[in-house]
């Protein structure tokens, strides 16, 4: 049987130098990255536009790693809007991406990618104004994935260890939808996505 682009990505991470574990992350997501999940911008654009912002903000490497690759879910679910039932359900892309990192980065990478879904939430809570900022593919995805937080929630996400560092990310997340918008590649961020491994 086939192993699934998931499973395949894992293997070739396992057991590898730092250097391979990021080559064969880099070309997954070139490889995955060519679809659309936001109606402007590829998915590979999105992650190189918000990784663009963390640097722009003079992040950590973890907060840009963090940005670069906060929506791998997405691309280990072949989840884009060329799926006829895209949004349909909320496929937890946030976890499936923060699960599959975990056992090659630290919490300061991973939390931030595991939350950044709660943080539109939170942010759509705590924000009046915040909603009307996102883009259609964000409205559409929010009401899918819980809409805004009651107070409990709310309470609770603010004790989680990097909840600042997911606000941050969410608020680049959402500026990085420039059609267009020349950023730099990949090849950019390598040894900052690698002096982040454990």
């Amino acid at each position: 049987m086939k192993n699934s682009p998931h499973e395949t990505l894992a293997e070739d991470m396992t057991h590898a130098t730092n250097d391979e574990k990021v080559a064969a992350l880099f070309d997954f997501m070139v490889r995955r990255g060519q679809t659309f999940y936001d109606e402007s911008v590829t998915q590979l654009e999105h992650a190189l536009q918000c990784a663009n912002q963390a640097r722009i903000h003079d992040s950590t490497e973890t907060q840009v790693t963090s940005a670069l690759l906060h929506d791998l879910g997405h691309f280990l679910l072949d989840e884009h809007s060329a799926d006829i039932a895209f949004l349909a359900d909320d496929l937890n892309h946030e976890a499936v991406g923060a699960d599959f990192l975990e056992p090659f980065f630290s919490d300061a990478v991973t939390t931030p990618v595991r939350l950044h879904v709660p943080a539109k939430r939170y942010l759509c809570t705590t924000d009046s104004k915040y909603y009307d900022g996102l883009s259609e593919a964000s409205k559409r995805s929010l009401r899918v994935q819980g809409g805004v937080m009651s107070d409990d929630e709310r309470m609770a996400f603010e004790r989680i260890p990097h909840f600042e560092d997911a606000l941050s990310l969410r608020r680049w997340d959402d500026l990085a939808k420039v059609r267009n918008l020349e950023t730099p590649g990949l090849e950019t961020y390598r040894k900052v996505v690698e002096n982040c491994l454990r």
